[in-house]
């Protein structure tokens, strides 16, 4: 794509024109084509000279070869709200560049609604279900918790009530803001279990006072979740094993994990339930495993698991360079481990567990030529025996940790 010329993006709530700052309106005065979808567009005054231009679909894939075209001509983009919050704003600096763009914010929407309802607006949780998943909410319930959902359309409140009511938040107190900012403002209030408005106004959000209920399932923020949080046949890195394996790997913002042999997918959910911008890819073979993984991300809050289906090495070609790699099964294949560790970035974490002796002693050779850390872990719960209680050990299990040294050139 050609370096093109600069691009003005403005904010514009649903007041329209008149909420325009001046040096808004002047952006928009002085383009040669105003981009942006049809209810924006409508906004516009007719005295307007520039040719209004509404978004290609799918938007992405089309915006280098439009800003091509329009590279000779001054062009003003609108976006709702504050461009650079899950905005356009924010996909035109990563297609275009930010040295091209010229950001001229208006109130957010979340700044609004929080200005409606009286809420600190750095103690809200903000989740867009815009173009993603209406899972994601559940990694963020949590009694207490005030949330911010950004809807797809007029829809979304009654679907976002459905999910809290089956999963157990039915108490929680919903919010429902529609045109904000706009001669249209609407606000209608209920609860998740009993939810009566009908589909409104498809520019709206909804704000959630999360209550649970008493079938509702509370879980932790920190790694470790409750083995029966998961659907597994027995193929489960348990609990505690694997509070100490997501220690060892050490999830960072942004950063991305593969989860080799992952069988019931709970290190890569835990891994990205740590941090909202964590990702993972989950590599299992058996088809059905490969289903339970998709169950238990969704069930969890992290739909945007990516799940591949294959056996190591061979399903790990073409994957994005990983931060972090976990094997949980398949360490004695050949050529496992070591595709695993040439995959890594430079200061990339490795970790691999074992059951058996064989496995055991690859990772033992792998300690031995690489270093790192070898520990074994034995966990033992108590259980009935008789009348009494005693101690029912699991088998114990191998854990090699390892950050590889770069190579020198």
């Amino acid at each position: 794509m050609g370096t093109g010329g600069r691009v003005t993006v403005v904010g514009i709530g649903a007041d329209g024109w008149s909420g325009l700052t001046a040096d808004a309106r002047d952006a928009a005065l002085a383009a040669d084509v105003v981009v942006g979808s049809p209810r924006q567009l409508d906004l516009l005054p007719e005295s307007l000279t520039a040719t209004p231009r509404a978004w290609p679909s799918p938007l992405v894939p089309a915006l280098p070869a439009l800003f091509d075209e329009l590279a000779d001509r001054a062009v003003c983009v609108l976006a709702s709200g504050d461009p650079m919050f899950f905005g356009i704003g924010a996909t035109l600096a990563r297609v275009l560049g930010p040295d091209r763009l010229r950001v001229i914010p208006a109130p957010s929407s979340v700044a609004l609604a929080c200005a409606r309802l009286g809420w600190p607006e750095e103690d809200v949780d903000v989740i867009s279900v815009v173009g993603r998943p209406l899972a994601r909410i559940r990694r963020a319930l949590a009694p207490g918790r005030r949330l911010i959902v950004l809807s797809a359309g007029a829809e979304s409140p009654a679907e976002i009530a459905a999910l809290l009511d089956a999963d157990g938040w039915g108490p929680s107190g919903l919010a429902l803001l529609e045109q904000l900012g706009g001669p249209g403002e609407r606000l209608l209030a209920g609860h998740a279990s009993d939810w009566p408005h009908p589909p409104g106004d498809a520019l709206n959000l909804v704000a959630v006072s999360c209550e649970a209920g008493p079938d509702a399932r509370v879980l932790g923020e920190t790694a470790g979740l409750p083995d029966d949080a998961y659907d597994h046949d027995g193929q489960l890195t348990k609990r505690e094993v694997r509070a100490v394996t997501l220690a060892l790997l050490g999830p960072r913002a942004g950063e991305l994990l593969w989860d080799v042999g992952a069988g019931a997918g709970s290190i890569a959910i835990e891994w990205m339930r740590a941090h909202p911008s964590c990702r993972a890819v989950a590599v299992e073979s058996h088809l059905d495993r490969v289903a339970a993984i998709s169950r238990n991300a969704d069930a969890l809050g992290v739909p945007g698991l990516r799940v591949v289906t294959g056996r190591a090495p061979e399903a790990l070609v073409d994957l994005p360079v990983p931060d972090a790699v976990f094997i949980g099964g398949g360490v004695t294949g050949d050529g496992v481990l070591d595709t695993c560790l040439a995959a890594l970035r430079p200061g990339g974490r490795l970790v691999a567990n074992a059951v058996t002796v064989e496995a055991e002693g690859v990772l033992a050779a792998a300690h031995a030529r690489l270093g790192g850390t070898l520990t074994r872990l034995s966990v033992a719960r108590a259980g009935a025996v008789g009348g009494f209680t005693g101690w029912r050990p699991a088998m114990p299990v191998t854990i090699w940790s390892v950050t590889p040294m770069s190579e020198s050139p």
